[in-house]
């Protein structure tokens, strides 16, 4: 399928906003979508709606950098009710998650592609219509291979 990356491609060594996309391997770990625009993610990916209040944390120093939070929050965060429709759906990589490194990059996802395809801070996008055929085939244990 074809995808768009950060503009800097892929390196083996990701840095806070970057704008690179990290080379790897990476469990699929959560898939977040938009119920009013997705009815429900089938397969058996674990999944959850995105609620207009969630955000993810980017505030490298700050004691939840690269999780899951919720409005209210001061700290630099990336929002994942937009109104644009590149997170519609977005399943979260296993990067940086375990163990967190402060500074090594946040927030990078698979989710839609904008249209026309353009690069994306550092995540991999694929249009709408291939992440309907991806989605039922994606399951515990399914993971991501990032490379050059």
């Amino acid at each position: 399928m074809a995808c768009s990356l950060g503009p800097r491609g892929i390196v083996f060594s990701k840095r806070e906003g970057d704008g690179a996309t990290p080379a790897g391997k990476f469990a699929l770990v959560l898939a977040l979508y938009r119920s009013g625009k997705w009815k429900c993610l089938p397969g058996t990916l674990r999944s959850r709606p995105i609620r207009r209040q969630d955000i993810w944390c980017d505030a490298s120093g700050h004691g939840l950098y690269n999780r899951p939070a919720r409005l209210p929050f001061r700290p630099s965060h990336e929002q994942l009710w937009r109104e644009d429709h590149v997170y519609d759906v977005i399943i979260v990589l296993d990067y940086n998650l375990r163990p967190r490194v402060q500074g090594r990059g946040s927030a990078i996802f698979f989710h839609l592609a904008r249209e026309p395809a353009t690069p994306t801070a550092g995540c991999v996008a694929i249009s709408a219509a291939a992440m309907r055929r991806l989605v039922p085939r994606l399951g515990a244990g399914a993971a991501m291979q990032i490379r050059r």
